[in-house]
């Protein structure tokens, strides 16, 4: 992850050749805040496009800008509120010897069901896959998603399925591009290991 602790002078049709060029799972550009009780304010860029909300590049710029003094330390905890695209997100970070070691958010929005997924068919050509791979049942089907960026939920019958599963970028982008599918979370209960219930891949 890359992060541009001052943007004001980046245009913004620049961040995401930026990102695209860094080529990292996330690249951030942080600015004031539009709300001045707000801490600061910050897009998020994939490779190839621009997220609303991601968990990962919020705590992680959080802890640069505390770590850089960007953010005031209040004690051994402070909390901070990022302007993200979805909302303000609130961010508690933790210190250590005046160092930030530890940053937790509150989720700005609650998991939403969607309605806009592809059929088992369509998922099943984009991940790969034969349909019966697919768990599609009452208990176990594939349903979409969001806690503040879409993503498809497919069940797969077996370990196997899942290592298995490849994007067929041709039917990802003509079939699930704009949907609520448009990135998906594959996950089988076929578990190893003591104690782990799921076994999961993310294709985004």
């Amino acid at each position: 992850m890359a992060v541009f602790p001052d943007a004001r002078d980046v245009p913004d049709d620049l961040m995401q050749i930026v990102a695209r060029e860094f080529n990292l799972s996330e690249t951030t550009f942080v600015r004031p805040p539009a709300d001045p009780a707000h801490t600061v304010r910050m897009r998020i860029f994939t490779p190839g496009r621009e997220l609303p909300f991601a968990g990962h590049p919020t705590v992680g710029t959080a802890i640069v800008l505390a770590a850089i003094g960007d953010v005031p330390q209040d004690g051994d905890e402070t909390t901070v509120v990022i302007e993200e695209a979805v909302g303000p997100v609130p961010v508690k970070i933790r210190f250590e010897n005046g160092r930030p070691v530890f940053a937790e958010l509150a989720a700005p929005v609650m998991p939403a069901r969607l309605d806009s997924l592809p059929s088992t068919e369509t998922l099943a050509a984009a991940l790969s896959l034969d349909p019966g791979d697919i768990l599609s049942g009452d208990t176990h089907r594939p349903e979409a998603w969001s806690a503040g960026v879409p993503f498809g939920f497919v069940p797969l019958a077996s370990r196997d399925a899942l290592a298995r599963a490849r994007p067929d970028l041709s039917v990802w982008e003509s079939e699930l591009v704009g949907t609520d599918g448009g990135s998906l979370f594959v996950f089988t209960e076929d578990a190893p290991g003591e104690g782990a219930k799921l076994t999961a891949r993310m294709f985004a």
